[in-house]
């Protein structure tokens, strides 16, 4: 089994909101299958526990509003790590229907002790209107969240092999 998960959710259908699948694309053919698991989804559910058993690193890849605070321009991108500590303020809200990445992690580490290291990579989205395409700063954006997401996992596979 691969120990580094990538998760790209999201609607391709629904312009901007398919960007993590268009990454995942992209990251297809960039590393090995044996290290590196792909997923293209539509959203985040509670099974996504038993993928993230076994696994060192799992990286989160979403559209995000661009009237949130942490994203305020479309094409910004935004790398987050998941800490224990949002992990624990997710876990406070157990009565919602939507799964954050923070939440997966929790189910994980309840159900299996799993605690692995994880990121959320978010590019901020301008339109999420029926279409199949992205926007011009969202797809001028995308090679770079590409670029990110390789540096996190090229990092983690060079650590890996080191060795100890």
């Amino acid at each position: 089994m691969a120990q580094v998960l990538i998760i790209a959710y999201g609607n391709p259908l629904r312009s901007d909101d398919g960007v993590a699948w268009r990454a995942a694309d992209l990251l297809e053919r960039k590393f090995p299958e044996s290290e590196v698991e792909i997923l293209r989804l539509h959203q985040l559910a509670p099974e996504l526990a038993d993928a993230a058993r076994n696994r060192d690193l799992i990286l989160f890849l979403d559209a995000a509003c661009p009237d949130t605070a942490e994203n305020t321009q479309p094409g910004q991108i935004r790398v987050k790590e998941i800490s224990q500590r949002s992990r624990d303020e997710d876990q406070a809200s157990q009565c919602s229907h939507v799964y954050s990445p923070a939440r997966i992690l929790n189910f994980a580490h309840k159900l299996y002790h799993e605690v692995p290291k994880a990121f959320v990579l978010t590019i901020a989205g301008e339109t999420f209107d029926h279409g199949d395409l992205l926007s011009d700063p969202v797809e001028a954006a995308t090679p770079d969240l590409v670029a990110k997401v390789e540096q996190i996992v090229q990092e983690y596979l060079s650590n890996k092999r080191r060795p100890s």
